[in-house]
């Protein structure tokens, strides 16, 4: 998924900049005390959280949006079939059970007993089978559509039973299984899924429904009372659109929002800085399965050429990155994978930093300076490109130390920073860029067949930077098929020596995610399990005497 980040909701309240800059300075922020907050207090239900994104879902049916910022807000409406527990184990969502033939090819789901959609309606496995009908339909055009196609046949037995049955064995069916969020039939059978109303006002069954939609300001969600899963403790859910880091933050120290996703410097600096700060708000640290790259399009040159990605990969410094914008909170890599998971290959290394390197590489391409300006030209042409970004300070910072390491190679580069939703439809989804800096947010299973596969270069599908290697696509497809770990393991590990060596884009980091969230929320498992925080969201609750004034929160 584009650009992971961590989720959860919040609403827009109204503040000046004065009484913002005041609560900021104030030494008892919201009023609460140190030992108010830490307090023992019962777990009860009720209270509103508020939490910050910086970019605006597209819409809430995650199978099409393909980002972030949808399946953050859409994963508290809709379930599937399976779930990952705290530590990463299957479990059901709306299926009580599930068994899986001999031969590895069928999977027969059984769904929980009176399950209902927030409006009242059954949900049974005609829902499920409309569900797969829709992410594999070509005019849907989904970017996760490749695991359901692999699909031969899907049954409908009985109301509480769905059926698959692959050509092959597939090793990341159950997985894929927990990322399809199930769509009710009775309100989409018929409907254009990039046009239909119900992406900005859906009809889900999980903990939450969607109550308000403020284009550039906020969703609101409440507790869904047919929740398939019981009841979450806190009564609403409000996300704020603030674009801005630091306006977000500001927020944060205002008490206007319990919890966001923290900069380095906010992290390591600031807050240890201020005693009133870390009187209010926990920091979580944990190291995510996402990474932050650069990536070339490979349909324009020069980038076509090997050498040229090698030798742009040699003379940006990743180390300085990661120092100088991360403050030392991330990991130099050299493969697609979380450091320390048995998918990552030890035995790869980074590229150094080289620029003598890197100028032989572009020597080797053509590249000269034939006027002594100081940038390369080929054919007449001077290498200058663009960097675009979304409006992100870290990618921001990263585009500008990568944008003066080349240029001491001889090459020019722009930078442009994008709001969100335009960087989305008016480059990723048309193609029209030169270079990216962007993040990927992976899944559990280390499948990235919808990422690097050749075929999955269509507008809206993963591989937008067009890369196109037969020997990766063959990794891929085999790496699919084989259950048996330990040989699943050695094809992905030949998979990212092979990506390192094409250099399609540069590892710059994998990071931290780093969060904030007010004291008053109680519940949160600390130290994370390898779910993460996140895991037990619905067990989270603010006790009453903790909760900010609610007619300002509703």
């Amino acid at each position: 998924m584009i650009e992971n980040q961590l989720h959860h909701i919040k609403i827009i309240i109204a503040a000046s900049l004065i009484a913002l800059l005041t609560a900021c300075h104030d030494s008892n922020i919201g009023g609460e005390t140190k030992e108010k907050l830490n307090e023992n207090y019962a777990n009860e239900s009720g209270g509103t959280l508020i939490s910050a994104m910086t970019g605006e879902p597209s819409g809430l049916i995650s199978m099409i949006a393909g980002e972030s910022a949808s399946s953050a807000i859409s994963s508290n409406i809709f379930n599937s079939l399976l779930k990952y527990n705290k530590n990463l184990d299957l479990e059901g969502d709306l299926v009580e059970g599930w068994q899986i033939s001999d031969d590895q090819k069928t999977i027969t789901f059984t769904l929980k007993p009176n399950l209902k959609w927030a409006d009242n309606q059954p949900i049974t496995s005609a829902d499920v089978l409309f569900t797969w009908q829709a992410v594999t339909d070509e005019k849907t055009a989904s970017p996760y559509a490749s695991d359901f196609q692999l699909v031969k046949k899907a049954e409908t037995p009985d109301p509480r039973t769905f059926k698959v049955t692959y050509d092959q064995a597939y090793a990341p069916a159950l997985d894929s299984w927990a990322g399809l969020q199930i769509l009710p039939k009775h309100l989409l059978a018929g409907q254009d899924l990039h046009t239909t109303a119900f992406a900005r006002n859906p009809v889900g069954s999980h903990y939450y429904k969607l109550d308000g939609w403020a284009h550039g300001e906020y969703l609101k969600l409440s507790r869904n009372p047919n929740s398939v899963l019981g009841q979450a403790k806190i009564d609403k859910l409000i996300t704020r659109i603030i674009p801005d880091n630091s306006a977000q933050f500001l927020e944060l120290m205002a008490d206007n929002i319990d919890t966001m996703g923290l900069d380095p410097i906010k992290y390591s600096r600031i807050i240890p800085a201020r005693p009133e700060l870390q009187q209010k708000l926990g920091l979580y640290k944990e190291l995510g399965n996402s990474y932050t790259y650069m990536g070339f399009n490979l349909k324009h040159k020069p980038f076509d050429d090997v050498r040229v990605r090698q030798a742009i990969n040699y003379a940006i410094d990743k180390q300085e990155i990661i120092d100088g914008v991360y403050l030392g909170l991330g990991i130099n890599i050299a493969s697609p994978y979380k450091p320390g998971t048995r998918w990552s290959n030890p035995n790869l290394s980074p590229y150094p930093y080289n620029p003598a390197k890197a100028h032989e590489l572009l020597k080797q391409a053509g590249f000269t300076d034939t006027n002594g300006d100081g940038i390369l030209e080929r054919d007449g042409k001077p290498f200058a490109f663009e960097i675009v970004t979304n409006q992100n300070k870290e990618r921001e910072k990263s585009a500008v130390l990568i944008q003066r390491r080349l240029k001491e190679v001889g090459i020019d580069v722009k930078i442009r920073a994008i709001e969100w939703a335009s960087f989305i439809s008016r480059f990723i989804k048309t193609g029209d860029f030169d270079v990216v800096v962007l993040g990927w947010g992976l899944g559990l299973d280390p499948d990235q067949y919808n990422i690097w596969h050749s075929s999955q270069q269509a507008p809206g599908q993963f591989n937008f930077i067009g890369y196109h290697n037969p020997k990766v696509d063959k990794l891929l497809e085999a790496g699919r098929l084989e259950l048996n770990p330990d040989k699943r393991m050695k094809i992905y590990h030949e998979f990212a020596q092979v990506l390192l060596e094409d250099s399609p884009i540069v590892y710059l980091s994998a990071g931290y995610g780093l969060t904030a969230i007010h004291k008053r929320v109680k519940g949160i498992d600390n130290p994370a399990p390898p779910a993460g925080i996140g895991h037990n969201s619905q067990d989270w609750y603010i006790p009453t005497p903790l909760r900010r004034n609610e007619m300002a929160a509703n």
